[in-house]
């Protein structure tokens, strides 16, 4: 198996330009078959990866972090979009009923300490959850806010290989998707929800604000941890253009 820095620099010799649809194509079902996975918030922008990943195989792992603080409504869409898609191996993920009586007994702690709340409801699980794997794959945009404008569809994540497919997306590509193949949409958006996750750290947004202002306010904290900072983590040579 090379090492994930030699195959990000393969691929994105071969597929930085690639739509979408061809780089899901490739990696699930010839560079990393049976050892990758799907993670899904089945928050604003979800349907649209989630469709591209069920036309190409329904029994792709998806993995849904369930924090125990999601809206309703996202719970009541990710089972939605779960039969609309025909998806076979969605995995809900989270902390365990003991580790939340222990590290937040009051459901208190996102409004003192945001980091500590999401590393034990978020980060531990996912990484616990990726251990299994060799390759992941997020629905993260270049165009949801200043720390993902320079972000690369492949990338380092520790000893995992991280997948962008939809980096490139506009906001309007995204909606066309949606609009075209009729995908439904999370109820939340009509009420100025564009970047969703857990109920007490996400605020509706106006129109003229970047789609994920509405995470954290209050705090300078901008993701959640499950994403290391798109460019502190690629000690790569011969990256292409789009990549840097």
């Amino acid at each position: 198996m090379p090492a994930p820095a030699d195959q990000i620099i393969e691929l994105r010799r071969r597929f930085d330009d690639a739509p979408p649809s061809r780089i899901l194509a490739t990696v699930l079902g010839e560079v990393f078959t049976g050892r990758i996975a799907v993670v899904s918030s089945f928050g604003a922008d979800a349907a649209v990866l989630l469709h591209l990943v069920a036309t190409i195989d329904r029994a792709t792992p998806v993995l849904f972090i369930d924090t125990g603080r999601h809206f309703p409504e996202t719970l009541q869409y990710r089972d939605l979009l779960i039969g609309h898609l025909g998806l076979t191996a969605v995995r809900s993920i989270g902390p365990s009923a003991a580790e939340i009586e222990r590290l937040d007994a009051d459901s208190n702690r996102s409004t003192w300490d945001p980091d500590g709340c999401c590393a034990f409801r978020k980060v531990v699980p996912l990484e616990q959850a990726l251990e299994g794997v060799d390759a992941w794959i997020t629905g993260r945009k270049r165009f949801q806010g200043a720390t993902r404008t320079h972000m690369p569809i492949f990338e380092i994540d520790g000893r995992h290989v991280k997948i962008n497919p939809l980096a490139a997306w506009s906001a309007t590509d995204i909606q066309a998707y949606a609009t075209t193949l009729a995908l439904p949409e999370h109820p939340l958006l009509a009420r100025g929800y564009r970047s969703i996750s857990c109920a007490p750290c996400t605020s509706a947004v106006g129109p003229d604000e970047e789609q994920r202002a509405g995470r954290w306010r209050g705090f300078e904290k901008t993701e959640c941890g499950i994403h290391r900072p798109a460019l502190a983590n690629q000690p790569l040579t011969n990256q292409s253009s789009s990549g840097k």
